[in-house]
């Protein structure tokens, strides 16, 4: 199941703004295109503040739900505040989190949306407010449905917040695959952090990718693997720094996918990062993961 939300791309923000607001329409119609329309679900069920609180401080999800932050705090988040920003989060995270008890289920799932990696307990940082695939994880232990998860994160940025966040717990793994030389300025400790350098092609980034999946499912054996499926590792993308080709970024795909099936590991994708102003080019790397999805037999 493809969780979705129209509200995804309804946001108004300022012209020029950084963020690629309305790819993620533009990414449901090149899914649709693909034959995978039946597979869409459009997602009404939102996070709720206890799930919110698996991860976040009560005084930050008020303020944020509320409209209460400070001026530094919007600034930092990287969007003006609006109630259509706080519906358009808790859809977004509740998808995450519906999206990680389907797969766990099902085998496979993905939010169209979500993967907002630089969200820490306490703030909002990088356009992430709240950290979904952190929360959703959590929620999977809480509810007694996994007893350990996997969060790899292929997001050309580390995971900062979710390795923040989830510091100390041995039951939830994180393993983070990023350029060295990128945001954020000071890192924070993974689990496991596989830092590449600036230019990094196709082959490394692919062996180290094998590496990290082989070694992180053979010591901890996950019930599950929540995957931030990031754009921005393509050689196009603005805020990228990798070398990564289209081909490259289907091969990730393509591996990740077929590694999870050969190994039985449900596995939900969350779509990430991508920051090309060229918005059709975008699209054209975050489908790679659809295109692969295609070739699998993961979808049911």
């Amino acid at each position: 199941m493809l969780y979705y939300n129209p509200i995804y791309s309804d946001l108004t923000l300022p012209e020029r703004h950084r963020f690629p607001i309305l790819k993620y329409a533009m990414l449901k119609q090149q899914i649709e295109r693909l034959g995978l329309a039946e597979h869409i679900l459009i997602n009404h069920q939102k996070a709720t503040p206890a799930q919110l609180n698996l991860c976040h401080h009560v005084d930050y999800v008020n303020s944020f739900c509320q409209g209460a932050m400070s001026a530094p705090d919007i600034k930092r988040m990287g969007f003006p505040w609006s109630e259509n920003l706080v519906e358009r989060t808790l859809l977004s995270v509740g998808a995450s989190i519906h999206a990680a008890h389907q797969a766990l289920e099902q085998g496979f799932a993905a939010n169209l949306s979500g993967g907002y990696h630089h969200a820490y307990a306490d703030k909002a940082t990088g356009f992430c407010i709240f950290n979904d695939l952190a929360i959703a994880a959590c929620d999977l232990i809480d509810k007694g449905k996994a007893e350990t998860i996997l969060i790899l994160d292929c997001d050309v940025h580390q995971g900062d917040g979710t390795a923040a966040i989830l510091k100390g717990r041995s039951d939830i793994i994180t393993c983070s695959l990023h350029c060295e030389q990128n945001f954020p300025r000071l890192k924070e400790h993974s689990d496991y952090d596989f830092a590449l350098p600036k230019g990094t092609r196709d082959s490394q980034y692919l062996d180290t990718l094998e590496q990290a999946l082989s070694l992180c499912t053979r010591l901890h054996n996950p019930d599950i693997i929540l995957y931030n499926a990031g754009a921005d590792i393509y050689v196009q993308d603005e805020l990228g720094n990798f070398a990564i080709s289209l081909e490259g970024v289907f091969l990730r795909e393509e591996l990740i996918l077929s590694f999870c099936q050969q190994q039985h590991i449900p596995l939900m994708c969350a779509l990430g990062g991508g920051y090309q102003r060229d918005l059709a080019s975008l699209v054209d790397v975050h489908t790679q993961l659809f295109r692969a999805l295609l070739r699998s037999n993961l979808l049911k």
